[in-house]
């Protein structure tokens, strides 16, 4: 038999209203993968992780008791679920977690409300506080008496503020004193996490200097509205033992963006063990299916470096010298690479940086984006934006000798630039036929060398094109071939 809830107010089914003495806090923690900020996908997400702190308030009877506990999310980990009644000998027996879905999922959070059973043809079959939800309901009445409903067309209640969205936790508490008692209800739940989502517009001309936005973008696909909550942000890797519950999924619109304006970002920042918290200054609200954003810190201008890479790629592998003519590394091919470095003015939590230049029509253009980890104050933070259009390499072999215990090996670059502007090019090459070498001779100082590395830093003018030459000399030894 098909059943519907009639609500006894016509308007839409909301949060119940929980009475409690101090706002409910959210700690947030970061969300490495996209499932959560997508724009499409199933409405309750099992990505994200969040522990909730709630106070709810109960009257409560003294003895055992059976007491509902509604609009929770259904992703929680009751495992993990804590209840206490503060300066009340009062204990949990038993829990257990009713998923928040369809008629059943409403009807488990009405259990202990004031309800109307109606029949098929309209009339009233009983009345009074509903102790048990499914087939049969349980109906306790106003004289105590107790009714069992087995076929039934609709419940009645009395104000939508009884109707639960999102799951219910059934709770078996034994012994304490009667009266209101407010009581402290922690619990982890997937469904909501936040990363770190900056813009940083460069300026023009020669100098790299950019404007930067920092934000915290917040993602609830918990099943559930948050509603004036206080808002703690956690950055860094707290690593945990198992995989944050997994809600049952299903099908919904993609989640709404919405943008919360903020004159001034007074952020509180401080240490959490080894990780850090940004606690936001005001209540905010997270609607279900939503990603809201809201300032880290102030707007700021920053000193920024692009660069341009040419890696060849090719690194040496432990093996005996190699010893053939042929190079190991494509003639061209290997894309110039391009990136923005600054310098961190504070702590900057993991997430993604869009970089904007504004074009000569007066709009920011995006040149890349690319994700940054947590980076600590004053530190460098770098930003991959993709391969460069304008920049080419073509690699030539000029010279190569291999004689006994030795190989000597000449190298040309000829980097074009097809741009309106001159470019420096970092050019960074790894010897790869022996661990033992030297260079020979090279046009353009290096600007490093290490064990395994050489760079060059290559001016290449607008429209034209600059050749890099270098020669490297491997050498070794029988004994250097013997193994250890």
């Amino acid at each position: 038999m098909r059943r519907t809830l009639v609500l006894a107010l016509a308007c839409a089914i909301a949060l119940p209203a929980f009475a409690a003495d101090e706002r409910t806090a959210l700690t947030l923690y970061r969300a490495d993968g996209d499932q959560l900020f997508q724009t499409n996908g199933d409405a309750v997400s099992g990505d994200g992780y969040a522990v909730v702190h709630e106070r709810r308030a109960f009257d409560l009877k003294g003895g055992t008791q059976d007491l509902s506990i509604g609009g929770l999310p259904s992703a929680l980990d009751s495992e993990a679920l804590t209840l206490r009644f503060p300066g009340k000998n009062t204990r949990v027996v038993s829990q257990r977690l009713l998923l928040g879905q369809g008629f059943d999922g409403a009807v488990a959070g009405l259990v202990g409300q004031q309800v109307d059973v109606i029949g098929t043809s309209g009339q009233s079959l009983a009345s009074g506080v509903l102790v048990q939800g499914g087939t049969p309901l349980v109906i306790r009445g106003s004289n105590g008496q107790v009714t069992l409903v087995r076929d039934y067309a609709a419940l009645r209640v009395s104000s939508t503020d009884n109707v639960a969205r999102g799951s219910t936790l059934q709770v078996r508490v034994a012994g304490g004193t009667a009266g209101s008692s407010n009581a402290q209800l922690d619990y982890p739940t997937s469904g909501l996490g936040w990363r770190g989502a900056y813009v940083a517009t460069l300026a023009g001309g020669n100098t790299c200097a950019m404007a930067f936005d920092a934000n915290a973008s917040i993602a609830n696909r918990s099943g559930r509205d948050w509603k004036d909550v206080s808002l703690k942000l956690v950055a860094g890797d707290a690593q945990r033992a198992k995989a944050p519950p997994q809600p049952r999924m299903y099908a919904a619109r993609a989640p709404a963006m919405m943008a919360m304006a903020a004159p001034k970002a007074d952020m509180r920042q401080e240490s959490l063990g080894d990780l850090r918290t940004y606690t936001l200054p005001h209540p905010v609200d997270l609607p279900d299916g939503s990603v809201t954003q809201t300032p880290l810190y102030d707007s700021r201008n920053l000193a920024c470096e692009r660069a341009a890479v040419y890696d060849s790629g090719a690194r040496y592998y432990q093996s005996p010298p190699r010893v053939e003519r042929d190079p190991g590394v494509p003639d061209d091919g290997v894309p110039v690479v391009t990136s923005l470095r600054f310098k961190a003015f504070d702590s900057l939590p993991a997430g993604y940086v869009r970089v904007l230049t504004t074009d000569r029509d007066g709009n920011a253009e995006l040149l890349g984006e690319g994700r940054v980890d947590d980076t600590p104050k004053n530190q460098d933070a770098t930003v991959s934006l993709g391969n460069a259009f304008d920049l080419r390499v073509k690699r030539e072999q000029t010279s190569f000798n291999a004689a006994d215990h030795q190989v000597d090996e000449g190298t040309r670059l000829t980097i074009t630039n097809a741009g309106d502007t001159a470019r420096t090019v970092t050019v960074r090459e790894h010897p790869n036929r022996w661990r033992i070498w030297t260079l020979s001779s090279s046009s353009v100082k290096p600007s490093k060398s290490t064990s395994d590395e050489l760079e060059f830093k290559v001016e290449v003018p607008a429209h034209g094109s600059t050749n890099l030459d270098f020669a490297v000399r491997y050498s070794w030894t029988d004994a250097d071939l013997r193994p250890n």
